[in-house]
């Protein structure tokens, strides 16, 4: 029901996004909202606003406070984390192929897995090798899976998503959307967006 959702809009290179991925499913679920996870690349949106990097490599000072911030945040809802070498990732190859995954059952598997390999394991997510090993641990034809993340299509349908994000005025990551449209930026406004929806479904 579309009431009952609540679109969660995520760049892989975002720390926040990690922290709100892992656990979203244990605040929805109960509440009986679907969660439908929207990833997309905030490159262009900071490259909008003049940014060729992350705010957080612009400005060194917040870059650090985010960092120790992360470490609290995932220390007080045990999640595991470690710091990856190069930071941001441009995940292009990862993000095609969730985008091209789009109405496939195991999407949130794949982003799961993926947001694994870079922030447990401090991995590098930005090549095939990673993408190809999630999609196989999955079961998933690999080869097939990024032959189609890299056709024409599926580029086009990412450049649109990102579009559709600067329409609906998202400018960071993670966000929350709520089914009347409300909008919601930040972990730290996970529960709000649930509570949000829950009192107008």
């Amino acid at each position: 029901m579309p009431g009952r959702e609540l679109e969660f809009w995520f760049d892989f290179a975002s720390t926040y996004s990690y922290v709100s991925a892992r656990r979203i499913d244990s605040i929805a679920a109960p509440s009986g909202i679907r969660v439908r996870w929207m990833p997309f690349l905030l490159g262009p949106v900071f490259a909008s606003q003049g940014w060729d990097t992350s705010p957080f490599n612009v400005y060194p000072v917040k870059g650090r406070y985010m960092w120790r911030d992360i470490e609290r945040l995932c220390a007080r809802h045990a999640i595991e984390f470690k710091r990856p070498e190069m930071f941001p990732q441009f995940a292009l190859l990862a993000t095609r192929v969730a985008t091209a995954a789009a109405a496939e059952p195991w999407l949130q598997s794949f982003c799961m897995w993926m947001f694994h390999a870079e922030y447990v394991r401090g991995m590098d997510i930005t090549g095939p090798e990673a993408v190809t090993n999630t999609l196989e641990r999955l079961g998933l034809d690999a080869e097939g899976w990024i032959s189609r993340a890299q056709s024409t299509e599926i580029k086009q349908a990412l450049k649109d998503r990102v579009a559709q994000a600067q329409e609906r005025g998202i400018f960071g990551a993670p966000t929350f959307i709520t089914a009347d449209g409300e909008m919601f930026w930040g972990d730290d406004r996970l529960e709000q967006a649930i509570e949000w929806q829950l009192k107008r479904r």
